[in-house]
């Protein structure tokens, strides 16, 4: 792409319709990101990488609907990918894992979020989506069936399945140990 391409790309006003999206929601996709993969850069990517998509798509109906349900569930999904990519990571050499080094940490609280946050990457999206909203947002049945769509007696069935999925998974985590 030529320089005067990007200068050209770049000089577009936001939309005031975009600006005001960004403001009311980003607070909430960065605390869904950072809730779900545990990394203050991750979520700071994800944040980025989803309103960025928006940007170029010209505002998709669905946000025009919804753009709390939208959004929630763009960090979701994006969060889990983030996830998923991280487990196949594989380090080219020692070095490259000492760059950056470990914070001060429980060792034992940390290995407890990182199974509860493999065994979230591997629930259906819409289940994880579920799970982060009564959780980590701390919304109701009512409110989470109200954002996406569906009865308060559902969200609260698929969260007892849920729970049990989970402890079902961390539970097979502990025993590959």
């Amino acid at each position: 792409m030529s320089n005067a391409a990007l200068s050209e790309r770049t000089e577009v006003p936001l939309s005031a319709e975009f600006e005001q999206i960004f403001r009311e929601h980003s607070g909430l996709v960065y605390r869904t990101a950072y809730g779900v993969t545990g990394s203050v850069e991750d979520a700071q990517d994800i944040l980025q990488t989803i309103f960025l998509r928006v940007l170029r798509r010209d505002l998709p109906p669905e946000l025009g609907k919804n753009p709390r349900g939208y959004l929630y569930r763009a960090a979701v999904n994006q969060s889990l990918d983030v996830i998923r990519k991280r487990k196949r990571r594989v380090f080219v050499s020692e070095k490259e894992c000492l760059k950056i080094p470990a914070p001060a940490v429980d060792l034992r609280d940390d290995e407890i979020h990182k199974r509860l946050y493999a065994a979230i990457a591997e629930l259906k999206p819409e289940a994880a989506q579920i799970v982060i909203l009564r959780y980590l947002h701390d919304y109701s049945d009512a409110d989470i069936a109200k954002m996406l769509g569906t009865s308060r007696t559902a969200i609260a069935v698929r969260l007892f399945r849920i729970r049990a999925r989970l402890k079902e998974l961390i539970r097979s985590s502990i025993g590959e140990l």
